[in-house]
């Protein structure tokens, strides 16, 4: 295999990973390029990453979001005519036959629009928390039984062929920070890709889950603002779906919060849902573009 490989890592105040993760892709046995899209850190990242001269920087003058900072980095990559692109967290690290293994089976399985490998927590040993969760979805094994095929994995660590970024195209840019990766993940299934998670490939994502009323607000919109968009179901059942969250979504909270917030949640997720309504010529728009 001889595959242009393109690593895009996303980087914001990360100075506590970024030397780790940098280090770990050029110990890679396979050869790689990377693209770093530094969403305008406040902190040395963007020090650190200029001690790296095989990394192609770009500092952005403003906080672009996971999403759109990482379609940056997609269009140099394609400009650059490259096979696949890695899109891989600033807080991880990988092994040397991660990014090897995962394109063995992307080259034998062409059908598969998204592969990821098997995300374990800091510690190398247990499986990181939300992985484990997405990991537990799967819907079946592949043929050849080291893939297990999901309806969604978490864009911690993505290898995206070209053939998929063709068809499906890039994130999109209504999402700033939570849900893009969804909405991704329903438009890579809409064009009959498949998303797998490779058994015998494996990083470690160092981070800790915490939880504020404010990201679990943001992370609720967009959840809602995913449904909406979910090109796999009727307009009207999307937004029927959505609805449903408005009302789940504060229930599911319910255990971390007083009455008095969740009240607050709900009326923030309903006037949300509301706006979306109101917006519909551009989610109707947003929508066809998918197709």
């Amino acid at each position: 295999m001889n595959k242009k490989i393109f690593v895009i890592i996303v980087t914001y105040n990360g100075s506590k990973w970024i030397e780790k993760c940098i280090s770990s892709v050029l110990n890679s046995s396979y050869s790689v390029e990377i693209i770093a899209i530094d969403n305008y850190s406040i902190d040395n990242s963007v020090q650190l990453l200029k001690q790296f001269p095989q990394v192609h920087l770009t500092e952005s003058q403003e906080n672009l979001g996971f999403g759109k900072a990482n379609n940056l980095g997609i269009d140099l990559a394609v400009q650059k005519n490259a096979d696949y692109v890695f899109l891989l967290n600033q807080d991880t690290w990988i092994f040397e036959d991660t990014i090897s293994n995962l394109v063995s089976v992307a080259e034998n399985n062409p059908n598969f629009g998204i592969l990821s490998p098997m995300h374990f927590a800091g510690d190398g040993v247990n499986l990181d928390q939300s992985f484990r969760t997405y990991y537990n979805r799967k819907i079946e094994k592949s043929e050849n039984q080291s893939v297990s095929i999901v309806p969604f994995v978490n864009a911690a660590a993505w290898l995206v062929s070209k053939s998929c970024l063709e068809k499906v195209g890039k994130f999109e840019p209504l999402f700033s920070h939570y849900g893009e990766d969804r909405n991704f993940c329903d438009r890579v299934a809409f064009h009959y890709f498949k998303i797998g998670i490779v058994e015998n490939s494996k990083i470690c994502h160092d981070r800790i889950i915490s939880r504020t009323f404010k990201k679990d607000f943001i992370q609720s919109k967009y959840s809602i603002l995913s449904k909406v968009l979910n090109i796999n179901q009727s307009l009207f059942a999307s937004y029927f779906d959505a609805l449903k969250s408005v009302f789940g979504l504060p229930k599911y909270f319910s255990n971390s919060y007083g009455f008095l917030k969740v009240i607050n949640l709900f009326f923030k997720l309903l006037f949300y849902y509301i706006a979306l309504i109101l917006s519909m010529f551009t989610i109707i728009k947003t929508r066809q573009s998918f197709k």
